[in-house]
């Protein structure tokens, strides 16, 4: 496996990235309201005492240190990969004990990278046809010095496997470890690249887009419908 120190690093800066999570997920409203990350602490103190639910919805804030944390609009979309993480839920660059904001460089691709994770979920849990679950499109500016594989080739070829992430989080977990701020990478679902964040600071100006409807035919996902339109995709 490829070190992380033989990976070259690259300042990247998108002026518009995307990403694409589950509407089902409201904002909340610590990260929001509460310009000041300072205060934070002591708001959650005074409220866990009439609000037991209250953690439930912020998660683990102690994941992210102080200095690295965001808030005002649309900070949600930027702390919560980073408060709600579970072992349960892994992913390419984390066992799931930390937190990655992934975003991808277009709209096609996050389309591409979102669809194959709903897809084994309907065929894990054998799911009936129809449309399913509500999407929401975020775009967001990304600038950061990341470890760049994309062009490495078959020196990264472990750090891509469509299916087995243990290379690539051990490798992301060196990466933190040696002080790392996150991966720029080559989709393995779509032709565009990806970034995995590892601090919610590393992007900002999360602005909400489209609304998104699946349709899980039985075994994936071939039509993405836009809400507001109705105009329907089909997926290639």
């Amino acid at each position: 496996m490829i070190a992380p120190a033989a990976v070259p690093v690259t300042h990247l800066h998108w002026h518009v990235g995307v990403r694409i999570i589950r509407s089902v997920h409201p904002p909340i409203d610590l990260f929001e309201d509460i310009a000041d990350p300072e205060d934070w602490p002591l708001l959650i103190a005074a409220e866990q005492k009439t609000n037991p639910r209250l953690m439930e919805s912020i998660g683990n804030l102690d994941l992210i240190a102080p200095s690295r944390r965001v808030a005002g609009p649309g900070a949600s979309y930027l702390m919560a990969p980073f408060t709600h993480t579970s072992p349960d839920r892994p992913s390419r660059f984390s066992d799931g004990r930390l937190g990655v904001l992934y975003v991808a460089g277009d709209f096609e691709t996050a389309v591409h990278e979102t669809i194959h994770h709903h897809a084994r979920f309907m065929a894990a849990t054998a799911q009936p046809p129809g449309w399913t679950s509500q999407f929401r499109e975020l775009v967001v500016e990304v600038e950061a010095a990341l470890h760049d594989i994309r062009g490495l080739g078959a020196a990264v070829r472990d750090l891509l496997d469509p299916d087995d992430y243990a290379a690539a989080q051990g490798f992301g977990a060196r990466l933190r470890a040696a002080g790392g701020q996150g991966i720029a990478y080559p989709s393995v679902r779509a032709a565009g690249d990806c970034v995995g964040l590892f601090f919610p600071d590393l992007a900002r100006n999360p602005v909400q887009r489209r609304h998104l409807d699946y349709h899980w035919n039985g075994t994936s996902v071939d039509l993405v419908r836009n809400q507001a339109t109705r105009e329907v995709f089909r997926v290639l």
